[in-house]
């Protein structure tokens, strides 16, 4: 036997001496995927001559994409051609033309912080598995609790602003029956939520999952921005009153989705402290308004709220998914609603002050890091840096409604509140019709024909839908600070460009 060899040990046989992976090719292989991510997505994407997407329909991309998974393994060269591949049909979601959905651009610190934490693969439940990221998120909480004008609270990363609101919803149940968590169901009166007209669709599905059910969801009526009527929500928790049901919860919304309308909360308030109800506040969207001075008034009165979600992966760029569900109580209220004391990841008589172990507040066991990529743009940009980044999607939004007021064919549905603006682009052949049944029916047409056209060209992207009464119409929503008034004029040259033949 060579000197210093081992004898191979085998068990079933399987070889169990050193490492099977292999470690060189394996680091060569994430060497080259970094730097292919480098060229093509931070480089290439962000570029306005590049295209924003590369369209095909399910069944051809299906056919250009090797998608099957087999009995052996691929080789390093088919696997970065693969990643190229992704790379090359997906959405460029940080391209300065998306405007698609609420989120868009490329922070470059958030990114840097998404890397590492793929990395180092980290689930932050305990503090002895988590330490750096436990406190970051401490750090974070503390200071968006800051934002929202509480001096103390607690709160929870959660993937989603979806989730967080599940969460805050079963947290007013707790709350107003805290046997609901043993007991279950069975015996609770009927239990009754409000919220707007205009509420993110989370509500009805979070109202489901926790077997509240959908008819006792209360839609409270809007006014003509879309913002949430007090009147009628009194009304309404009178009605409920009398129907023998018991009124727990209060969602109002800051900063909806089509619109980016903002629910008067001080006046909202005032009637769940009236009626000893929950106010919980959607702020997933209008929320990182609260680091503007500017414009922070929309939310005036969230302090008066029990809870707040918050999405700063949406207008502060920190990336999918960082979502935050802040509580203003302080007595241990998520910890109670939702621990499980699990044995084998809570024990009490570790060798550290257990109460940084906040896995147990969560509804999640393995739980993302999402704070530290928020931290690490926070840090980069401290808060004079968040508030710039605001009040330039702002300014950018008011440029575009002056252009769009300026311009033949383009019609605003409102005045925005945020930076959600909404327009229809009339093409000439519709200009000289009388606004009748068959005008808005060709109208309705428009949108979706353009999003067409601009889809498979690649030159952009933009939301379109209808909403209650209204036809179809484009919602044009600013985030990023990598666009700039060119591509705000862009965006009106290519609609009418794609939109005049029709």
């Amino acid at each position: 036997m060579t000197p210093g060899k081992k004898i191979p040990i085998f068990v079933d046989g399987v070889v169990l001496n050193g490492p099977q992976t292999d470690v060189k090719a394996g680091e060569k292989f994430v060497e080259e995927a970094c730097r292919l991510i480098m060229e093509e997505v931070v480089l290439k994407a962000t570029d306005v001559n590049e295209k924003v997407c590369e369209w095909q329909p399910p069944e051809q991309l299906r056919q250009l994409l090797d998608l099957e998974m087999r009995d052996t393994g691929e080789s390093q060269d088919k696997l970065l051609k693969l990643c190229q591949d992704v790379i090359h049909f997906s959405v460029k979601t940080n391209h300065p033309r998306f405007f698609n959905q609420l989120y868009a651009g490329l922070d470059y610190y958030s990114l840097a912080a998404r890397i590492i934490t793929e990395a180092l693969n980290p689930s932050i439940y305990t503090y002895e598995v988590s330490p750096v990221f436990l406190l970051v998120e401490e750090a974070v909480l503390k200071k968006m609790i800051e934002c929202v004008g509480w001096k103390e609270g607690d709160g929870i990363f959660n993937p989603g602003g979806s989730v967080s609101n599940m969460c805050a919803m079963n947290l007013a149940r707790y709350r107003h029956c805290p046997d609901i968590k043993e007991k279950g169901l069975s015996g609770l009166p009927r239990l009754i939520l409000f919220t707007s007209a205009e509420c993110h669709y989370s509500m009805k599905k979070a109202a489901s999952f926790l077997g509240i059910g959908t008819q006792n969801v209360y839609f409270v009526e809007t006014d003509g921005r879309g913002k949430m009527i007090p009147e009628d929500l009194e009304k309404q928790i009178w009605h409920a009153r009398q129907e023998g049901a018991v009124p727990f919860l209060v969602c109002a919304t800051s900063g909806t989705t089509v619109l980016g309308a903002f629910d008067p909360l001080d006046e909202i308030a005032e009637v769940c402290e009236r009626h000893g109800l929950w106010l919980h506040v959607d702020a997933s969207w209008g929320g990182s308004a609260l680091v503007s001075r500017k414009h922070r008034r929309l939310l005036h009165g969230i302090h008066r709220a029990d809870s707040v979600a918050w999405n700063p992966h949406k207008m502060l760029m920190a990336g999918i998914q960082c979502s935050a569900l802040l509580v203003k109580d302080k007595s241990d209220l998520l910890k109670k609603c939702y621990s499980a004391k699990a044995t084998y990841l809570f024990q009490q008589d570790k060798f550290y002050d257990v109460s940084y172990d906040t896995g147990d507040k969560s509804i999640q066991c393995s739980r993302r890091p999402d704070a530290f990529k928020f931290w690490m743009t926070w840090k980069a940009l401290g808060t004079s840096g968040l508030e710039e980044r605001v009040n330039r999607a702002f300014a950018l939004s008011r440029y575009l409604v002056d252009e769009i007021k300026k311009r033949e064919g383009f019609k605003l549905l409102m005045e925005p509140e945020y930076t959600n603006v909404c327009f229809w682009y009339i093409p000439p052949s519709l200009r000289e019709m009388e606004e009748g049944p068959e005008f808005w029916r060709k109208l309705s047409l428009v949108a979706p024909a353009i999003k067409e056209k601009m889809m498979k060209k690649g030159s952009l992207m933009l939301g379109y839908q209808p909403h209650r009464e209204k036809v179809n119409f484009f919602r044009q929503v600013v985030i990023s600070p990598q666009v700039s008034r060119e591509d705000m004029d862009f965006l009106l040259d290519e609609i009418d460009s794609l939109g005049r033949d029709m």
